[in-house]
């Protein structure tokens, strides 16, 4: 018996994962994605006349805590409204007995693909939404916890868009003041103390040892530290002001990173309009030249002034 070629496996797989879908709502369209536990297909919403998103387990994660996961995924995505995350329009069970849901069809590029072709302004710009979506859940008690540029999608427009909670943690209690970290009391079913989730050079350490109980708003910090370094790591050499900024962000001791995702945003946003920036203390060529960009047009049509003061003075021979 000749062996199986490695076509045939994939083709394999991809018969045994393709969703059968019940009813004449949806018709399946071509994959878009494959992650760890589940598959995107770009799906028809023949009710509403639109192109979807439909998102399924894979098949050997139907049961057990993958699908109590995928399950809380879509609940969580339906309980946070935001431009910047995508919309759930339903939940399902296949024939099989996997889950799906469907949700809004996303176009673009993730955040990794599209930076090479952006100025470093324009990535901090959106920079500043992705923080802004984090700290709209966080004040929700919904905590990521994979915050990387591999689930962050640039739209056709420049819309930032926050995907994968697949892993998110939902706090029980909401935190009693706006920018302060939430409490750490774990909703019903959430991950068991020891288990590491998230990815390697992204997680915060009390991630990275499995310590559940301290993870909260400051761990998505420390992520979005990370996403700030690789995107100021495109201008050669980086601005010492934003090392200073996502060296803080990714202190390795939680109580010394900032406080919470709009704290981070508020010190990127001074960096962006020339402003000192509370992370990093300047010296005084960097004072100056600070300065010099916030004032660079007066600065320029003074010193245009006295040239041409001088250069009439000299004609007249004084």
């Amino acid at each position: 018996m000749s062996p199986i070629s490695g076509e045939t496996l994939r083709h394999l797989q991809r018969v045994l994962e393709e969703p059968e879908l019940e009813g004449d709502r949806y018709r399946l369209g071509p994959l878009l994605g494959r992650g760890g536990m589940g598959v995107v297909y770009q799906a028809t919403d023949l009710a509403l006349g639109r192109e979807v998103a439909l998102k399924v387990l894979r098949p050997e994660f139907a049961e057990g805590a993958a699908d109590v996961r995928f399950r809380r995924e879509a609940q969580i995505l339906a309980r946070l409204e935001h431009p910047g995350i995508v919309a759930v329009h339903d939940v399902g069970m296949l024939r099989d007995g996997r889950r799906f849901y469907v949700m809004k069809l996303v176009r673009g590029a993730r955040l990794d693909d599209s930076s090479q072709r952006r100025s470093l302004p324009e990535r901090l710009r959106s920079f500043l939404r992705i923080c802004e979506t984090i700290e709209f859940a966080h004040v929700r008690g919904v905590i990521h916890r994979d915050l990387k540029p591999g689930n962050i999608m640039i739209g056709e427009f420049g819309e930032v868009l926050v995907l994968d909670w697949g892993i998110a943690r939902v706090l029980a209690t909401q935190p009693e003041e706006a920018g302060a970290a939430p409490a750490t009391s774990p909703a019903a079913g959430d991950t068991a103390s020891g288990t590491v989730l998230g990815t390697p050079g992204y997680m915060a350490p009390e991630q990275q040892s499995g310590q559940i109980d301290l993870v909260d708003a400051r761990s998505d910090v420390f992520s979005l530290g990370a996403i700030l370094r690789d995107l100021a790591a495109e201008s050669d050499p980086a601005p010492r002001p934003l090392q200073s900024i996502w060296r803080k962000a990714m202190n390795p001791e939680a109580g010394d990173r900032y406080s919470s995702a709009a704290a981070l945003a508020a010190d990127v946003g001074r960096f962006l309009d020339a402003q000192p920036v509370q992370a990093h203390r300047e010296t005084w060529p960097e004072r100056a030249g600070r300065f010099y960009r916030t004032y660079q047009t007066a600065i320029l049509l003074v010193l245009a002034y006295l040239t041409m003061r001088l250069l009439f003075l000299a004609g007249r021979g004084f």
